[in-house]
């Protein structure tokens, strides 16, 4: 096969997996994402700004307005694909890495608390974090609404502990860990086998990854085997230069 006729045809099939991989990043619409990974460095759009995920949160420290969110999403899904509870002690941050530990203090009564970034937002000015209605009840947050708080980051658990408080925290960074590039997501079987057949004319490490949420099962079609995030985002431009223009890359 020719290249051009070969990258006809991938062009062809990108088009086609680009029709299933819509995202929706909204907190108060669950983020439906075919081609969830879970994504911790993807950008993203909002109200038509563009949000991009930090890498690291090292040394981290924002102040601004903190807000909360309750019943009305208990229950839903969360960026990080967790289901919201609002009794635990979480929150919703814009840029933040998913699974951030941040200490809280809130300026105005000089509370402060440990809660773990699940989710994105909140997409209103001058808001930095929003609380969960147990994190913002500690806080003193839920009777005004709002308040000024100051964030701090103290990284990602030392060992796995849910929503509990780790005791010891280590530095967030995602450049390193084992890295692919998705390409498509899809529904139907059939399909992510046919890309995956193509694609493996040319690229090594074609592989299909399943995931099942809520809206059923998808087969998510991915190239590459990397250690580090760097030469996974290489490979991802240039796919999306030959046309797979929703290729971006994931942490497996």
């Amino acid at each position: 096969m020719n290249n051009k006729r070969f990258y006809t045809i991938l062009f062809l099939l990108f088009v086609f997996a680009g029709c299933s991989t819509s995202v929706d990043y909204t907190r108060h619409t669950p983020p439906e994402r075919k081609n969830y990974a879970p994504d911790k460095s993807r950008s993203y759009v909002i109200n038509g700004k563009s949000y991009t995920p930090l890498k690291g949160a090292n040394g981290f420290v924002q102040k601004g307005a903190a807000s909360w969110y309750g019943e009305k999403f208990h229950g839903r899904k969360t960026a990080n694909g967790e289901t919201y509870n609002m009794y635990a002690m979480t929150a919703a941050h814009k840029t933040l890495p998913l699974g951030t530990w941040v200490r809280v203090h809130n300026l105005l009564n000089n509370k402060s608390e440990v809660v773990r970034i699940n989710d994105r937002g909140p997409f209103v000015d001058r808001r930095i974090i929003d609380l969960s209605y147990t994190a913002a009840k500690k806080l003193g947050v839920v009777g005004p609404g709002t308040a000024p708080v100051k964030i701090t980051a103290l990284g990602k658990a030392g060992k796995p502990s849910g929503n509990r408080v780790p005791d010891k925290f280590e530095p967030v960074d995602y450049w390193s860990g084992q890295f692919s590039v998705q390409v498509g997501a899809f529904k139907v079987k059939t399909n992510a086998l046919n890309l995956k057949k193509k694609l493996s004319e040319r690229y090594r490490d074609v592989h299909i990854t399943t995931h099942t949420d809520y809206r059923g099962t998808f087969y998510r079609v991915r190239i590459g085997k990397y250690s580090d995030l760097k030469h996974a985002i290489l490979l991802s431009k240039k796919l999306i230069d030959i046309g797979a223009r929703h290729a971006f890359p994931v942490a497996e």
